[in-house]
């Protein structure tokens, strides 16, 4: 190449959109990113940080003693038993360095071939039962990836197991290796899966520190936050993170982050992020994301492919783990949550288009959504047991099938999308006989029906196979007990305060005060132009389609549905409302003109609000009054 230089490494499955290195004003937007998120906790401080890497170092012994000492029982000779290893790999956020204060850590314990899976659920168990630092202690063996879960000196942790087909477990042991997977059961194959994955991921994107800490910003613009004020846990920023829920989970936003780095890897985390949503506002789904191209072991395992698996083409949002087997990490994803996830795409590029031209700050980008104005009709969906134990098994089974009820409610005819609320909510317990309730709201969308003076749309069944889904679940695992159960309720947006505090239910009134701020300043300054200057009056408006207060519905509004109970919502039409006043089309009604003397009354309200005296005189001129009173009126908003 010209110079000597070398020619750039090459990322991903297609060259790089842009080679060009970062400008001045470029690391000061990152700068002012990394400011905006310290508030939301983003960040562990040194303490924090060397208080995880202490408990992962007590761990690694407790393992090392253990396998030392299942060796010793399976009669190991003692030159083995020295060298037999043992060791705690992490993955997850932490592993790829963005986890938050609080967060819990992802752990697999790699054990060598004569370790069996029940010696680590059984003895293993055990030893971490006596000690005295482990809390919370519980194992939950039957799930499709088995874990032990505890908290360790107050760090919560989730830790998988893993067999290998080695003698010994060397502590500079590389899992990216595909060998390693060789003669190994489906389970451990399964938790050996996350690691390889993160190694992966980090492997493959040009700067780890931009990688960082463009995924930092993304995953708060995305995930549910807990809020430093009074809401605490209700508040969210965009609410389209939760695999679970039929968004995306972290390892799928961390791959996006990944392939947005591939196609600008000079970039910093200012431009990554406004890229990320420029590239994924405009990507043509169920076209795959892919960080490199599929690789075949000869393993003989499951790969996701749609040219021999005919499921894999009914997948909507593919995004493709790069660690051997293949899988799409968003198998999950419906077409609702596409659609949401989709147009916030788009949000953020407008909000990130905002930032980096001046007009606004980073701090836009990660307010909360208007999920209970947004909507005209929800289903609340509520779970309730009678302890606290139960309800925790109980909200977690429900939650997890939740994605059948938006499923059944998009084949509906008459629904256009459904959007849960990632978050749950505590319940009343006035509503339900049981002391544990949580809730869910997802929110409708009805398609508009032409020339219908009113219609009723049946959720009876779509409700009802959910249900019964749920109950069938419960009952084949053993888990169904008295006193759980499920209601589902359909309200209109009004009745939400019904369920909810009345922070979360009120939408801010700005724009409207704004408009009143306006035209009061405009009857003030025709007061003052007609009796100083004209000696006439004029006629003066209020801001159009001003709407009538809500009245609260009365709580029998409310149809409940349990089980075998109908939900019949009625999408009635109404004169539509448009912009700037016109209702089906035709302008606004005006009110009837103020006199002198009402004009004079709102001069006197609207003076109280000025930020001084101002004196007004025969000699003002005609346009520094206009100007004065269109500045008052911009500054009050």
């Amino acid at each position: 190449m010209p110079g000597g230089q070398q020619p750039q490494k090459h990322y991903g499955i297609t060259s790089a959109i842009s080679l060009a290195p970062p400008r001045e004003i470029d690391h000061l937007y990152t700068k002012k990113l990394c400011d905006a998120m310290k508030p939301f906790g983003v960040f562990e401080d040194e303490e924090e940080l060397n208080h995880r890497l202490a408990v992962l170092g007590k761990l690694n012994n407790l393992v090392k003693e253990w396998i030392a000492e299942i060796s010793e029982l399976k009669n190991l000779p003692p030159s083995a038993i020295s060298c037999v290893g043992g060791k705690i790999f992490t993955f997850g956020s932490y592993r790829l360095g963005v986890h938050t204060k609080g967060a819990d850590i992802d752990a697999l314990c790699v054990a060598p071939r004569h370790v069996e899976r029940t010696d680590f659920f059984q003895s293993f168990f055990e030893k971490l039962k006596q000690h005295e630092e482990i809390k919370d202690l519980r194992a939950v063996e039957d799930a499709f990836v088995p874990v032990i879960k505890f908290k360790f000196d107050g760090i919560e942790i989730d830790l998988l197991f893993a067999r290998l087909a080695l003698q010994s477990i060397p502590d500079n042991l590389d899992l990216r290796g595909d060998s390693i997977l060789k003669n190994l059961d489906i389970r451990c194959i399964r938790s050996l899966n996350g690691c390889r994955v993160t190694d992966e991921i980090l492997y493959l994107v040009p700067n780890k520190e931009n990688f960082r800490l463009t995924l930092r910003a993304i995953k708060l613009w995305a995930k549910r936050e807990p809020d430093l004020s009074f809401l605490k846990m209700w508040n969210t920023c965009r609410g389209i993170y939760s695999n679970i829920l039929g968004f995306l989970g972290g390892v799928s936003w961390a791959m996006l982050v990944a392939r947005t780095c591939q196609l600008y890897p000079n970039a910093v985390a200012a431009t990554l992020v406004h890229k990320f949503f420029l590239v994924f506002s405009k990507w043509s789904w169920p076209n795959p994301v892919l960080l490199k191209q599929p690789e075949d072991s000869n393993l003989n395992l499951p790969v996701w492919d749609p040219r021999v698996n005919p499921s894999d083409r009914y997948h909507l949002m593919p995004i493709i783990t790069p660690a051997y087997p293949q899988q799409n990490s968003t198998y999950n994803v419906s077409t609702s949550t596409r659609t949401i996830m989709t147009e916030e795409f788009k949000h953020g590029l407008s909000v990130t288009d905002e930032i980096l031209q001046g007009k606004a700050e980073w701090p836009k980008l990660f307010e909360p959504p208007s999920f209970f104005q947004k909507y005209k009709h929800y289903i609340v969906l509520t779970a309730s047991a009678s302890t606290e134990e139960n309800h925790l098994e109980w909200i977690g089974l429900v939650e997890s099938k939740i994605r059948v009820l938006v499923g059944n409610l998009e084949r509906n005819e008459f629904i256009t999308l459904a959007h849960v609320n990632s978050q749950s909510f505590p319940g009343f317990k006035e509503t339900t006989e049981n002391d544990f309730v949580s809730m869910w709201f997802i929110g409708i969308i009805f398609k508009k029906v032409e020339n219908a003076e009113s219609v009723n749309i049946d959720l009876t069944f779509d409700i009802q196979s959910f249900t019964d889904t749920v109950y069938r679940q419960a009952n084949n695992i053993n888990m169904l007990k008295d006193g759980m159960k499920i209601e589902a309720t359909h309200v209109k947006k009004k009745q939400l305060h019904q369920y909810l505090p009345p922070e979360l239910v009120q939408r801010k009134k700005r724009v409207r005060i704004s408009l009143q701020l306006w035209f009061s300043c405009s009857d003030l300054f025709l007061f003052f132009y007609s009796e100083h200057y004209l000696n006439f009056s004029l006629c003066s408006a209020e801001p159009p389609g001003k709407a009538k207060p809500a009245s609260p519905p009365p709580a029998s509004t409310s149809t409940t549905t349990v089980l075998s109970e109908d939900v019949t919502p009625s999408a009635t039409s109404s004169p539509k409302e448009e912009p700037n006043g016109l209702i089906n089309g035709a302008p606004a009604k005006r009110p009837h003109s103020p006199t002198q003397e009402e004009a004079a009354k709102r001069h006197k309200d609207v003076k109280e609000l000025l930020p001084q005296p101002v004196e007004f005189s025969r000699d003002d001129s005609f346009k520094g009054l206009c100007n004065y009173f269109m500045f008052l009126a911009a500054g009050l908003e």
